[in-house]
């Protein structure tokens, strides 16, 4: 084995001080500014104050559908409008209820509590959106009525679709856009424009509800998104946790007074219960 003899000799450098270096490095190029020494790398204090800045950085709006933390529900596209109809529909259907009904008297007092913490805070854009609004409904009054509450003001629930497209369908997996079919066989050209012309007439006629072809769907321009800051502020006033779970809520309450309407609870027995029945189950038993 030939064994290779290493030595170091002194160079001069830029400055004029003599440094070593190894022959087997000889291409080594100090004026490269490849070859300049690592940076420092920044001190924990300083990556512990950028990491408590990102985290105050908080979004201005929440993204819909995204999670919120708790298993199976997910971030709401639109909860004002939502709980603002449910609320609504809600006190419309307790007035069904007797005055003296204890039930009435607690889930009115809670629910118009509610429901006026939540239209206290309007998104940026509303009044905009809303003279659009006015504006759509005054092109056809009586397709809009659903929608149309008692003070004038307009809110809705309901699914909402990308726009871009107005087949209720969407669109298929592929980008494809969906066409009309018809069912039975194959139709010639004129038969497919007579069959145009008729549902083009049973959609137009003032009475469309006897028709079979008449569809309810409209296009709505959705109501303007509450901040982050919005949210935070109707779930810390309402304090049932988030606002999901509110709307959750509200929906198994609307259901329940529905429920309880149709029954007439406030109304008497059928079968009085015997004297003596529920004398077990009283509390000094």
């Amino acid at each position: 084995m030939v064994s290779e003899k290493v030595s170091c000799c002194l160079s001069p450098c830029r400055s004029g001080v003599e440094h070593k270096v190894n022959p087997l490095r000889a291409d080594f190029n100090t004026s490269s500014p490849w070859n300049r020494p690592t940076p420092i790398s920044p001190s924990p204090f300083t990556m512990r104050s950028t990491l408590r800045l990102l985290a105050n950085v908080k979004p201005r709006y929440l993204e819909p559908f995204a999670p919120t933390g708790l298993t199976g529900l997910f971030t709401h596209p639109s909860p004002r409008p939502t709980l603002i109809y449910l609320y609504s529909t809600t006190l419309q259907k307790l007035q069904a209820f007797p005055e003296s009904s204890a039930y009435r008297q607690s889930v009115e007092a809670l629910t118009r509590h509610r429901l006026q913490v939540i239209e206290s805070q309007k998104p940026a854009g509303f009044d905009a959106w809303l003279e659009r609004v006015r504006k759509t409904v005054g092109a056809e009054p009586e397709r809009f009525a659903k929608v149309q509450r008692t003070d004038g003001t307009y809110t809705h629930a309901a699914a909402q679709q990308k726009d871009g497209s107005d087949d209720a369908r969407g669109e298929e997996w592929d980008g494809e856009g969906l066409s009309a079919t018809t069912e039975g066989p194959a139709r010639t050209p004129q038969q497919e424009a007579e069959w145009a012309k008729i549902m083009n007439e049973a959609s137009e006629t003032t009475d469309k509800a006897q028709h079979d072809f008449y569809h309810q769907d409209m296009k709505w321009e959705s109501e303007p998104s509450l901040d982050a800051d919005q949210i935070s502020h109707v779930e810390q006033q309402i304090g049932a946790g988030l606002i999901e779970e509110v709307i959750q809520v509200a929906e198994t309450e609307l259901k329940l007074v529905d429920e309880l309407a149709k029954a007439k609870v406030w109304e008497e027995l059928e079968e009085k219960p015997q004297p003596g029945q529920w004398t077990y189950f009283e509390r000094g038993n």
